[in-house]
């Protein structure tokens, strides 16, 4: 059976910043394209409200894995959301800030197109603190902005934690903080811009040494996981810093930590997420635009975003 040809738009960051051998929502365009779909190009500052709807100055685009020549844009053109869209797929990076939460309610005003995720779950769900509704799954966490009382928890667990802000992305800000570093005080300051922002700071766990796992589930169901391995000089295991990918099994722990936070994430609207769990501690629930697709695709000769996009046609079908 033929599937019927839509109308796809990806809300995104700059396609010639994209590293196309990583990148999932690159991923995500290719396979819509050859499924023969319109794939249309929009920045998020590109979105428009007003009392006939949302809608987008739009361009359509044509991928190819070519670095230096991934894409050709067409002519831009005013599009409905609602009346010619079918699905928007948000996949803009954090930091979530006061643009990011324009344009994701922007998004919430569409009432016929789909829209994953969806964007009051988005909004509701803060990477780190989203994290903290299933406290029991974590290691000992603490949100402040108070060097204090940031001090104080870390001789709690006994002179060393991670710190990291709250609306960071791939690494960025995280922080292996010990007792006896002369420059720790520093470090809380700039990472708390002078106790004027809250970070969040977590127990320090060896097993990251082993490996940070990424899951990937698609409207609460595991389809994929890849074992992130720290470098030997990096305490952080983002691929872009230096991690290296391996192949990753799902353990009773993961099982566990997936059952317990599947019904928030479907009711939620968060279709497609990323989780990351070390030592069998989940540490962060990653909702705007979780990536790893094609780093499980390469280990395991895996077409995952074949699988997300089969996914998100049964949501237009059941629309």
């Amino acid at each position: 059976m033929s599937r019927p040809r839509r109308t796809l738009a990806f809300v995104m960051d700059p396609l010639e910043a994209i590293d196309i051998g990583a990148d999932t929502t690159f991923a995500l365009m290719l396979e819509a394209q050859r499924r023969d779909h319109e794939v249309l190009y929009v920045a998020p500052s590109d979105l428009v409200a007003s009392n006939r709807g949302p809608s987008a100055h739009a361009r359509p685009v044509e991928l190819r894995r070519q670095r230096g020549h991934h894409f050709t844009l067409g002519e831009a053109r005013t599009v409905s959301l609602d009346e010619e869209v079918d699905l928007v797929f948000q996949r803009v990076d954090p930091p979530v800030d006061a643009e990011y939460v324009i344009a994701t309610q922007i998004l919430m005003l569409c009432r016929r197109a789909v829209v994953l995720n969806r964007p009051e779950g988005i909004l509701a769900a803060n990477e780190k603190l989203y994290t903290l509704q299933f406290s029991e799954l974590m290691a000992e966490t603490l949100v402040s902005r108070r060097i204090p009382e940031l001090l104080g928890f870390m001789d709690e667990l006994g002179g060393e934690m991670i710190v990291k802000p709250l609306d960071g992305k791939g690494g960025e800000g995280i922080f292996h903080l010990r007792r006896e570093d002369r420059n720790l005080t520093s470090i809380l300051e700039q990472s708390t811009r002078f106790e004027s922002r809250r970070i969040m700071a977590q127990r320090y766990l060896p097993a990251v040494r082993e490996g940070d796992k990424r899951i990937l589930l698609v409207d609460g169901e595991p389809i994929g996981a890849v074992l992130r391995v720290p470098g030997a000089t990096e305490v952080r295991s983002n691929l872009h810093v230096g991690g290296r990918p391996h192949r990753a099994e799902l353990d009773e722990h993961d099982r566990k930590i997936i059952e317990t936070i599947a019904p928030s994430l479907r009711r939620d609207g968060l279709f497609f997420v990323g989780i990351d769990v070390i030592g069998g501690f989940l540490t962060e629930v990653n909702v705007t635009s979780p990536t790893g697709v094609q780093e499980i695709d390469s280990l395991e000769n895996r077409c995952l975003e074949a699988e997300i996009l089969d996914a998100a046609e049964a949501r237009l079908r059941d629309r």
